[in-house]
């Protein structure tokens, strides 16, 4: 059922089993990257492409990050909400402000004007009043927990004793990291920040943005749906030469290596 399938602990392995599917499909065809990077659960997909982890183990890693995270929302009632029309310097501004009254953060930076925030229902509700009266928009997000905030935090040591169990590789492929939006150095530092991206913000503007310096020009989003495709058409200057795909069924697999492979 859709409401058992939604539930964190299952979600997670069951998104990661088809973003698997999809990659596999495409390297049948040859095809393969020169560097990947995925948005918040993503990352952990992103790690097996690059080659630093092993399937069964990007399978342990997500089930055991599904059930953290579902017992701390159990634990801690959060709430997050995406913020369209201000600046990450302009929410960052609003978060501090309503802080000292409870938890709240900026979970994600998807674009240089989409902040999604996350914390206790109530300050989140706060932040997004204020960022209204600013003359932007607050949506609420349908997720069962406040995650990327301190609420979760119990479940962060906890996460980073389990990595220090499994055997990382230093990656074949670049990968850029979520919370550094940036490559790591060796497999020690990949699980440090991996940890890390438990209670700090995924900087997805800023490592499509490192793409950019990298002169990448073919953007690929390999999984189920097109909501990275939709960020980076915002993210990316209109006179930036790039190919954007998605790959999520055979149609968009044939389309992709027809004009790519």
């Amino acid at each position: 059922p859709m409401e058992n399938l939604t539930l964190t602990v299952n979600l997670q392995p069951a998104v990661t089993a088809v973003n698997l599917a999809c990659l596999a499909a495409v390297k049948k065809e040859g095809v393969k990257p020169d560097i990947t990077a995925g948005h918040s659960l993503g990352e952990f997909s992103a790690l097996y492409a690059s080659g630093a982890v092993s399937k069964e183990d990007v399978f342990s890693l997500v089930l055991k990050r599904g059930e953290l995270m579902h017992r701390e929302s159990i634990r801690h009632k959060g709430a997050m909400h995406a913020i369209i029309g201000l600046s990450i310097d302009d929410v960052d501004k609003l978060v501090k402000e309503v802080r000292a009254e409870g938890v709240v953060a900026v979970a994600n930076h998807n674009t240089a004007y989409q902040i999604v925030t996350t914390g206790a229902p109530a300050q989140v509700e706060k932040v997004s009043l204020l960022a209204s009266s600013q003359g932007a928009r607050a949506i609420p997000l349908k997720v069962s927990g406040a995650w990327h905030s301190e609420l979760i935090k119990g479940a962060e040591d906890e996460f980073k004793e389990f990595l220090e169990a499994v055997s990382f590789n230093m990656p074949e492929i670049p990968i850029i990291h979520n919370v550094t939006a940036d490559f790591a150095m060796n497999s020690d530092e990949i699980k440090a920040v991996v940890a890390k991206q438990f209670c700090n913000p995924v900087r997805w503007y800023d490592s499509m943005c490192r793409l950019m310096d990298e002169k990448v020009e073919i953007f690929v989003e390999i999984g189920p749906g097109k909501v990275l495709t939709g960020l980076l058409k915002k993210i990316l200057p209109e006179d930036y030469p790039c190919k954007i795909y998605n790959v999520n069924n055979m149609k968009t697999l044939e389309r992709f290596l027809q004009e790519v492979a």
